[in-house]
């Protein structure tokens, strides 16, 4: 069910979820805020917060055995279901990576110490299934529409014209630390275990990660720190393949 929202002064009519509507109404955004974002607007500033990222970072040069490997990994994966991608190394000893609703993805050089390549390229298919099935995208739109900085922001200008790099630092850290819910992460995990399918690569890489990260890490941290438990993710993987 949906409120439809219209705005007799210039002839704005969009149509809300019922849910979040009321979450609009009790964190203080207007309607018309919240109609005039754009998905060009939320992809526009994660482009902005990525480049705001990768200045806070070692990023590793191309020459770098880090990049060579990670282009290796990923070739003839710069364009995924019509998705442009863009891949770079982060000089961090951190087990992670992440991608951006704007198809930026970012490894870093400890996930690549501590895999093999099929397996980095299992987490790779994960993050990219958060970008793909809209994950990523309904986060930063989440802290756009939530955020003092978008509420403040006029509307002329919207969500990307007011925020200084310091906001879209905040918007990138937050990105990276995104805590996903259950049934995104396990979503995840399943588009993961079919990207591998589709690049000719054995999809229990998606399973031998999970069994890596709590040999070298335990259970919570890095890739493997959003809400379902390792077992819970090893039940689901192994019930798939």
């Amino acid at each position: 069910m949906c409120v439809t929202v219209i705005s007799l002064s210039i002839g704005l009519t969009g149509c809300v979820k019922e849910q979040d509507y009321g979450q609009l109404l009790s964190a203080g955004i207007s309607v018309l805020k919240a109609s005039s974002l754009k998905e060009s607007d939320v992809k526009k500033t994660a482009r902005l917060s990525a480049q705001q990222m990768d200045k806070k970072n070692r990023i590793a040069p191309v020459s770098s055995a880090y990049s060579k490997r990670l282009v290796r990994i990923t070739k003839n994966l710069q364009r995924i279901d019509g998705m442009v991608l863009n891949y770079k190394v982060y000089l961090n000893k951190e087990l992670n990576a992440f991608a951006m609703p704007d198809g930026t993805v970012r490894v870093y050089s400890g996930l690549l110490d501590a895999l093999t390549d099929d397996q980095v390229l299992a987490v790779v298919g994960h993050e990219i299934g958060h970008v793909k099935l809209k994950h990523s995208y309904n986060q930063m739109k989440k802290e756009l529409l939530t955020g003092a900085a978008f509420q403040a922001a006029s509307v002329t200008t919207g969500a990307v014209g007011d925020l200084t790099s310091s906001q879209l630092g905040s918007l990138a850290y937050k990105a990276i630390n995104a805590k996903f819910s259950q049934t995104d992460e396990l979503q995840a995990d399943q588009y993961s275990l079919a990207f591998l399918k589709g690049q000719g690569k054995q999809p229990s890489a998606m399973l031998d990660v999970i069994y890596t990260f709590q040999r070298k890490m335990g259970n919570g941290a890095g890739f493997l720190s959003s809400h379902p438990s390792n077992s819970q993710r090893i039940d689901a993987i192994k019930k798939a393949l």
